[in-house]
């Protein structure tokens, strides 16, 4: 029998192996530059949070991740250059020594609008890569793009750069993780396990969804989390249709309830869905739990490398065999998604697109896996997400709280 991968700790130390930093921001920025090398672009402009992380190796806090204010320029055969909110491109200069000083910016678009376009800062941006381009002599040359305001990409085409989409690009660059990555990833999802036993613990009849937010927040924080993206607490009637959310629904006896962790541990991300009775569980939600635990196990035994997204797909039920109208309707419901810096990376696995779209599995790939069933009692379902590696032996997983039978909390 294989053991777990490693979750080493949060700390380096002399006495064993562990993430090799310095090796994680050659291979991120290694791939990066062979993605523009192989396209049509003289560099990537992005504006991507993770993408910005993966090539310069730089985080700051969330608050500003949604602003569209900070951005790097990856050029062929040139530096990878940031300009960052205010302060923090001083901070790059002090501790991120892979990084040239010179190439630390301060930088300010306008906060998604809350500063206008006719202030200029968009126009005096584009001038400055505009010049850095024909520097490089580049300055035919196509600019990739992840994201971008409109406003950014109209001054582009107003000062005569091309834009080209390297969205794409960047995301099958990030799709195959090294051993520092999957050696994050398994430390994120660690941390959550360690967490579902205080859930199952505190989950008791007269607890609110959201004190179970708390609770997951606060023991994340605790053990290291860089950030809680998301807590998903859905209980009792509100598990049929599934909301995506959490409430301040008090939990009642013999409820179902379930549960979705998404945080990052050095950015790399969990997604982990774990069910569980309240006090009791009734036939008809013990049946939707072993019927969504069938089509876990069914997945999960497909995984491996040269097998089709659309494969993988074939083996979960059609959207009307569980109540939705079309698979459009159910998406996200029998879902696989990549993980690593981002939530939803590549491969993205569903019947809404793998069949017309497949893609192949390739060993290196990281992702989760998501089913849900609901309950013949019209009100409650189960809901099972489990996280993998492919390797070239087969698939590895990671999520190790258990999972293959309905656990009942606060059972009487």
């Amino acid at each position: 029998m294989s053991t777990p991968l490693p979750a080493p700790g949060h700390m380096g130390v002399d006495y064993e192996q562990r993430v090799d930093f310095d090796r994680l921001r050659a291979y991120r920025l290694g791939r990066a530059r062979a993605a523009l090398a192989g396209s049509e672009c003289g560099a990537f402009l992005l504006f991507d949070f993770y993408n910005i992380r993966y090539v310069t190796q730089t985080w700051i806090g969330g608050a500003l991740g949604d602003k569209m204010t900070r951005y790097a320029l990856l050029t062929r055969g040139g530096p990878a250059r940031l300009w960052d909110f205010g302060s923090a491109a001083r901070h790059h200069r002090l501790h991120s020594p892979w990084l040239d000083p010179a190439d630390c910016h301060a930088g300010m678009l306008g906060l998604r609008g809350a500063i206008a376009p006719t202030a200029g800062l968009m126009a005096d941006a584009v001038r400055t890569i505009k010049g850095l381009l024909a520097d490089a002599g580049l300055a035919g040359e196509p600019v990739g793009v992840d994201l971008v305001e409109p406003p950014f990409l109209f001054e582009m085409q107003r000062q005569g750069l091309r834009v080209a989409d390297c969205q794409q690009l960047m995301l099958d660059a990030r799709v195959i993780k090294s051993p520092d990555e999957i050696m994050l990833l398994t430390q994120a999802a660690a941390m959550v396990d360690g967490v579902y036993h205080d859930v199952v613990e505190a989950l008791r009849p007269g607890v609110r969804e959201n004190e179970i937010v708390a609770l997951v927040n606060k023991r994340l924080y605790e053990m290291g989390s860089d950030q809680v993206e998301a807590v998903n607490a859905v209980s009792g009637e509100r598990c049929n249709p599934h909301p995506h959310n959490f409430s301040d629904r008090l939990i009642r006896p013999g409820d179902q309830a379930f549960f979705d962790i998404i945080h990052s541990y050095n950015g790399y991300r969990t997604c982990y869905y774990r069910t569980f009775g309240v006090g009791s569980a009734t036939a008809s939600q013990r049946e939707a739990y072993v019927k969504a635990r069938e089509w876990m196990d069914a997945s999960i035994a497909m995984i491996k490398p040269g097998v089709g997204t659309d494969q993988v797909a074939a083996v979960w039920p059609r959207a009307a065999e569980f109540g939705f109208e079309d698979e459009m309707a159910a998406f996200g419901l029998q879902f696989g998604h990549g993980l690593g810096l981002g939530l939803h990376e590549r491969p993205i696995i569903s019947r809404l697109n793998s069949m017309r779209e497949p893609i192949e599995l390739r060993a290196g790939m990281v992702f989760a896996l998501e089913t849900y069933c609901p309950a013949s009692d019209g009100f409650s379902a189960a809901r099972i997400e489990e996280e993998v590696v492919v390797t070239p032996e087969g698939c590895r997983v990671l999520t190790l709280f258990p999972a293959k039978e309905l656990i009942v909390a606060s059972a009487y």
